[in-house]
């Protein structure tokens, strides 16, 4: 049996996710520079280094981390939708896991514009194009919304039970100072807010964003060798793609189930940490829609339940998990090569008991799913060092 090494997250950092002035190689210079700083390293001491986003040209994590240093390491630079994120931090694990690096910087970040994707990313031309001739709205609204449809159809889940999923996300923002919006709403705003692809109004998607996010990632030696007090563990991480039966299953299978169910299994399995066993999440919530459905890929609760933890009150503060203390993609904001290293920042933070007014009490691990259609689904587990 192959024996592998063991992961540790010894620094974050995050800038604002909001709409901003700022260039996006400045943005990636700020989060990286934090989390160099949180993990007390300097960037001579990083080996290899994967940069995340999805539009720009093909080396600009070089031309990011020039500002920071001309040290000679490989870069790579990562593109996976909307998983990219998290796919970069995937990459570095495994290079640590293996015993190919001891020291690893994760990166992401995204400068975006307004509009659906299919507006602004090189090779959606086409359905771009028919989209506006149809008067259509975007791809990705259109697919987690028929998803939605297609839940409510099947389980009899309500329309305002995806709505609450949004009340609470933009809740849980309010106590985040990086979050891009922080501002209570209620259900009848959520619910009266522009139609956008029934079910999903306005306020139960996510809005366009800018902003940064990085980890520094170490192995067991390296953090033997140079203690840190804030080191997390990421006690495995799963990337799975879509098969061809997840297709068969429908407009719920077309938005990533299929991934998730596997993703996480694998992750439960390796790490010995199940759903029951977490006391926080940060999840994929680019719709409400697309939440709730994480609730039963991640299994949180059997398929056609998770409308049950909706109208518990199991995901939020007093319940069973708190799913987005950081306001999630809905609030918090979902510029997209960032967004998977943001959740790692927020689960790191909260593991540490660092998370301020948000922070979760006792937490002892951390479960973390990021989704790009089309498909890949990352999951990983955290837990104290």
């Amino acid at each position: 049996m192959t024996n592998f090494n063991r992961v540790f997250v010894i620094g974050v950092g995050m800038t604002d996710f909001k709409r901003c002035e700022l260039d996006i190689k400045t943005l990636a210079q700020l989060a990286a520079s934090a989390a160099l700083e949180d993990a007390g390293v300097d960037y001579n001491s990083v080996e290899q280094a994967y940069c995340g986003y999805i539009n720009g040209m093909s080396t600009l994590g070089q031309q990011s981390l020039y500002g920071i240093g001309m040290t000679g390491i490989p870069v790579f630079n990562v593109h996976n939708n909307c998983s990219t994120g998290s796919t970069a931090l995937y990459l570095a694990y495994n290079a640590i896991r293996s015993g190919v690096n001891d020291c690893i910087l994760a990166l992401g970040f995204e400068k975006m514009q307004k509009g659906a994707l299919e507006d602004q990313l090189p090779g959606l031309e086409e359905i771009a194009r028919q989209t506006a001739k149809a008067k259509k709205a975007p791809i990705a609204a259109r697919m987690f919304g028929d998803a939605g449809r297609a839940h409510m159809e099947k389980y009899g889940t309500k329309a305002e039970s995806f709505g609450k999923i949004a009340v609470k996300n933009h809740l849980h923002s309010v106590n985040n100072p990086r979050s891009q919006y922080r501002e209570e709403c209620t259900l009848d705003e959520v619910m009266a807010s522009r139609m956008i692809h029934d079910p999903l109004t306005l306020l139960q998607a996510c809005p366009t964003s800018d902003g940064g996010a990085a980890a520094v990632v170490v192995s067991e030696s390296w953090l033997k060798k140079n203690p840190r007090p804030g080191a997390v563990e990421i006690a495995a991480m799963a990337l799975t793609t879509d098969r061809t039966k997840d297709y068969q299953r429908g407009a719920i299978g077309m938005v990533g189930i299929g991934m998730c169910e596997r993703a996480a299994n694998e992750v439960y399995e390796l790490s010995g940490i199940g759903p029951q066993d977490v006391q926080v999440i940060e999840l994929h919530d680019c719709f409400s829609t697309a939440e709730l459905i994480a609730y039963e890929g991640l299994g949180l609760c059997a398929e056609g339940e998770g409308e049950k933890l909706v109208e518990e009150g199991a995901c939020t503060y007093g319940g069973r998990w708190v799913v987005n203390p950081s306001g999630g993609l809905l609030s918090k904001g979902h510029p997209i090569g960032a967004t998977g290293l943001a959740q790692c920042a927020e689960l790191v933070w909260q593991l540490r008991g660092q998370a301020e007014k948000r922070q979760v009490d006792n937490v002892h691990a951390a479960l973390q799913h990021n989704l790009g259609l089309g498909g890949a689904c990352v999951v990983a587990m955290y837990r104290n060092a």
